[in-house]
């Protein structure tokens, strides 16, 4: 997530200033332990799919170094609804990427002429080096943060605290005594030329996630009024593909993650990706 010179810096359209600061007494936390409070309206519908966000605030081509694109300046400073969109998404998108001792900061102005100064922290690090380097061509990156932001998507927009595990992040001996119940797992590309998310279940795990109002990997329950028929609806673009137990591989016998899934269960039944995020909740 970069941009341009002084660190620390508000963005100026017309001065060359950098967005990303780094705080050197903050403390780096990497166990993938999240807060998730993403709300419904920054995923649904296709809040995720680059030629959806107003105005594609998530390509690479957005921020990358030495040229904040004006269309990505634009759409986190639009005073509208679609900016309040492109804003909560990029709140994710830094806390992801890059780590606590990070923030990325900016401002924008309302209908009203007021100025609202916006600082987003850091989190979990995935690419951390996004504030230097443009994640552009890295699949690998492109992937781990497509997972990260579609397993912290909320139907209803709560805050329910998960832990999010992976082989890099397998957490820690507490937290994994802590948050026992599998959710679910989260994989894809939004930043492809075919960008697409997907998603599986834990069976076991379906009944507690829809207690604590987190159905993204199981699908939202809808009652039709008239009929009184119900639908399992996805969340927004994420495609749910079914029981993880089907469609990935065994779980890593210490973090209980799955190790990776099918890439396009719908069109190939072979290819597979490790990079995976699997949620877990406490019990």
């Amino acid at each position: 997530m970069s941009t341009t010179a002084c660190i620390g810096a508000e963005i100026d359209d017309e001065d060359s200033e950098e967005l990303v600061d780094v705080d050197a007494s903050a403390t780096v936390a990497g166990n993938g332990f999240l807060p998730n409070a993403l709300i419904p309206n920054a995923l649904i519908p296709n809040a995720l799919i680059p030629n959806a966000l107003i105005p594609n605030a998530l390509i690479p081509n957005a921020l990358i170094p030495n040229a904040l694109s004006q269309k990505a300046l634009g759409a986190i400073r639009d005073p509208g609804t679609s900016g309040s969109l492109s804003r909560e998404l990029l709140r994710y998108i830094v806390g992801c990427a890059l780590r606590p001792d990070q923030s990325f900061a900016f401002s924008w102005t309302d209908s009203n002429g007021v100025v609202h100064p916006e600082t987003y922290r850091g989190e979990l690090g995935l690419a951390h080096w996004w504030a230097s380097f443009p994640i552009a061509g890295d699949t690998y990156v492109q992937r781990m943060m497509t997972a990260c932001l579609a397993s912290r998507a909320n139907w209803y927009g709560v805050s329910v605290m998960i832990s999010l595990r992976n082989n890099e992040a397998p957490s820690l001996a507490s937290e994994r005594t802590t948050y026992t119940v599998r959710e679910g797992a989260f994989w894809g590309n939004v930043f492809s030329t075919t960008p697409y998310l997907q998603a599986c279940y834990s069976p076991s795990g379906v009944a507690r996630a829809r207690q604590v109002q987190r159905d993204c990997a199981a699908g939202h329950l809808n009652v039709d009024p008239v009929t009184g028929a119900t639908t399992n609806q996805p969340c927004g673009a994420i495609e749910i593909v079914g029981s993880c137990d089907a469609v990935c591989n065994s779980v890593d016998s210490v973090g209980g993650f799955y190790r990776g899934c099918l890439d396009r269960a719908a069109t190939s039944p072979s290819v597979r990706t490790d990079q995976v995020i699997t949620s877990f909740l406490p019990p």
